[in-house]
């Protein structure tokens, strides 16, 4: 069942309207999210272990990959109006909406619960630093939760503006950092192992310190203008952060002695001036990244209600509340999940895979970005440009880095990811927008068709079929043969001739829409070619000469047979076979078609005539069928025909042998005609067939009565099919191994 995302789904933000601005609506929660608990509590730790000069390095190349995944939303939000859903809306524009929902529901997931982490941290440095605190931990999470709510709730603007409160409790600890004093040796035992951390296992702690620039582009629907305040927001944060991050580990290891650093979290307390500053910098620090992300997750969940990537059921938490179009139903819910998480308390576990899911988000942003770059479509013009190289230089950066942080949570997070993007393929959500997959599929074609050698190799030999069925639903029969023959291997294409003038293009396109969709319910991978003419055979001729691309075109034709009496409808008929084997297409005609094929065949009869004319075609078509589920317990039979007894011991021999070469399990059965007529041998031998394949001769003059004798001959026989070489391939090459 499919449905469909329209592209009015997500409000359009006017530039001229009331919204925030660049500095309230992405700096601000960017910076906030960036200067988190990390630094404060894991910073010293960092300078203890690797020493000033890594230490420096470790920042830079956790920032490397956090600027370039800017550069590339910058890119992308430069380039397309980008609505209420920020990461989620960028990513399923760009790489369609199985990917965007991919990574827009664990991302949802991820900011939701990264609240009630942000909260239980508040709770417990509140706890620490007031022991006599008169509630536990999990009650002051639960009531900090509902009041970070009620910011949210009240409006997204209020809750900025309580975050410029915390900002400036941040940027006070900071002050009182840089003039404070040199920390006394510490007294706390200094942890074993010290030393044995390993550069990489160091950077991999720091890096979700510069994983805070999803908190702005989450609020995009929320912006003036996002087109301009995501790029400049979000890079200013990432310089702000990284010139921040440099000047600390120059205090640090200045004022603080490499045991002081590793053995205490709150070192930073000792060094400030005002040592209570920097318990400020950590509540806030929390707090402002819970505010972020009880401002971002029902954004990202109002998106994707709203493209009904969620469940009917959830399609509520769409709606928007006023002018400002707020997710008031989408934050209640959220709340909810918040609280539910917050009551289970440890979350120790799931932390791992939560990081997993924000990087797989700045991840699968560079590929976009790369992606996009990379094949120049004339739709992608952004104001600010990024060579692809470098944006997918980041994307490689963020899975190394994913790997380093912790494989075992990578892996779970890329199981999940592609579970929900199968989930949502199986769905077949329709959209009105385009997505780049076509660019890539239209790059890989070209480079594929300007790769394909115009003389037929016989190794990679697989029949591309054009099916002259008319209606699918007459001759399904065919359609269903050439899907037993390519196994979505070969290519399909189902053709049918309209008389001119009988339709109007707009109801040509709608009769090709039909078959595609009447096709695709069905499983089968075909292509759709409607052409006006005058007759069928004028149609067909046409379609044999033209259709196809460089060297990709159709190598065989395959019809039906014809039972008409009509003198000029067999001369039509025939001029199509005729015209095929001038052009050099194999012919399969299916006679005798049953209303369906058989379920369960037991044997394929191949009337054998040599290896050299149509015998190899023959016995390709009869290993293909073999090939496939329907036919795959068949027997293939070569059947041959000899004069007397004496022939057909030397014929049983060479049968046999050239058996052995060819490598297609089939089997040999000689018959002697002593004096018996061709027609009553074929009908007593193959009466009990699943299947008969006979060659054809070439269109002469003589062949339409050569055709109407060979029509007799398999009269009331089982599902037969003539089959013509005339390909300018040597079959037998593809069949013979030496």
């Amino acid at each position: 069942m499919t449905s469909r995302a329209p592209e009015s789904s997500s409000k359009v933000v006017d530039p001229n309207s009331s919204g925030l601005g660049t500095f309230g609506g992405v700096f601000t929660p960017s910076i906030l999210t960036i200067l988190g608990v990390i630094m404060y509590l894991r910073f010293g730790w960092v300078v203890g272990q690797m020493g000033l000069v890594k230490t420096l390095l470790i920042v830079t190349i956790s920032t490397a990959i956090t600027f370039i995944t800017g550069l590339s939303i910058s890119a992308i939000a430069t380039d397309q109006v980008v609505r209420a859903g920020g990461a989620y809306y960028m990513i399923s524009r760009s790489l369609g909406i199985e990917t965007g929902g991919a990574v827009g529901i664990p991302l949802y997931f991820a900011q939701a619960f990264s609240v009630a982490l942000y909260t239980i941290g508040f709770a417990e440095s509140v706890i620490q630093a007031f022991p006599g605190f008169p509630v536990t931990i999990t009650v002051l999470a639960l009531v900090t939760t509902v009041a970070v709510t009620a910011l949210a709730l009240k409006s997204a603007d209020i809750a900025i503006k309580a975050q410029y409160v915390i900002m400036a409790a941040i940027i006070l600890s900071l002050i009182c950092l840089v003039f404070g004093h040199a920390a006394p040796p510490t007294e706390l035992p200094a942890p074993e192992n010290t030393g044995d951390v390993s550069f990489w296992a160091v950077l991999a702690v720091f890096f979700p310190a510069v994983t805070g620039i999803m908190s702005g582009v989450n609020m995009s629907g929320d912006l003036k203008d996002p087109k301009k305040s995501i790029p400049m927001g979000t890079l200013a944060a990432v310089g702000v952060g990284y010139l921040i991050y440099m000047s600390i580990p120059l205090l640090l290891s200045s004022r603080a002695d490499a045991n002081s650093l590793i053995a205490d979290p709150l070192i930073m307390r000792k060094i400030a001036f005002w040592g209570d500053s920097i318990l400020l910098g950590v509540w806030g620090a929390t707090l402002s990244s819970a505010i972020g992300s009880i401002l971002g997750a029902p954004r990202v969940l109002q998106a994707l209600a709203r493209d009904n990537i969620l469940p009917k059921r959830l399609r509520w938490l769409g709606y928007g509340h006023g002018p400002s179009d707020e997710p008031r139903l989408g934050t209640w819910f959220t709340l909810g999940v918040v609280l539910a998480v917050v009551c289970i308390g440890d979350l120790d576990a799931i932390a791992p895979v939560l990081t997993m899911f924000f990087l797989t988000t700045y991840m699968v942003l560079n590929v976009a970005a790369g992606i996009e770059g990379f094949l120049q479509s004339p739709s992608f013009r952004p104001t600010f440009r990024v060579p692809w190289y470098l944006s997918l230089l980041g994307a490689l950066g963020c899975i190394a880095i994913m790997f380093l942080i912790n494989p075992a949570a990578t892996v779970a997070a890329a199981v999940i990811v592609l579970a929900i993007y199968l989930w949502l393929e199986r769905r077949e959500i329709r959209t009105t927008w385009g997505d780049v997959r076509q660019g890539i599929w239209l790059s890989l074609v070209r480079a594929g068709l300007l790769n394909i050698a115009d003389n037929a190799d016989p190794k990679n030999w697989r029949p591309h079929l054009l099916v002259l069925s008319g209606a699918p639903t007459k001759r399904w029969h065919l359609i269903e043969l050439a899907t037993d023959l390519t196994h979505n291997r070969g290519l399909i294409t189902v053709a049918s001739i309209l008389p001119r003038g009988a339709r109007n293009l707009k109801q040509q396109e709608q009769m090709r829409s039909t078959i595609r969709d009447y096709l695709e319910k069905r499983g089968i991978q075909a292509f759709v070619k409607l052409i006006e003419a005058e007759d069928t055979s004028t149609g067909a001729q046409q379609l044999i000469e033209t259709y196809g691309i460089g060297p990709l075109l159709p190598n065989t034709v395959l019809l039906g047979d014809t039972e008409t009496d009509d003198a000029e409808a067999r001369r039509r008929y025939f001029q199509i076979i005729t015209k095929c084997h001038q052009a050099k297409r194999n012919i399969v005609i299916l006679r005798n078609p049953p209303s369906q094929m058989p379920r369960m065949p037991q044997r394929i009869d191949v009337w054998w005539g040599g290896l050299q004319s149509n015998g190899g075609l023959m016995l390709i078509l009869a290993y293909l069928l073999r090939t496939g589920i329907r036919w795959r317990s068949v027997d293939i039979c070569l059947k041959l025909v000899v004069s007397n007894q004496a022939a057909a011991q030397a014929a049983q021999t060479n049968l046999d042998k050239l058996i052995d070469t060819l490598s297609i399990g089939a089997q040999s059965k000689i018959i002697v005609a002593e004096g018996r007529p061709f027609d009553a041998i074929l009908r007593r031998s193959s009466a009990t067939a699943d299947l008969i394949l006979m060659g054809l001769a070439n269109p002469d003059e003589q062949f339409a009565e050569y055709y109407m004798s060979l029509q007799q001959k398999t009269v009331d026989l089982p599902p037969t099919i003539f089959v013509r070489a005339a390909e300018d391939l040597a079959f037998s090459e593809l069949l013979q191994k030496d």
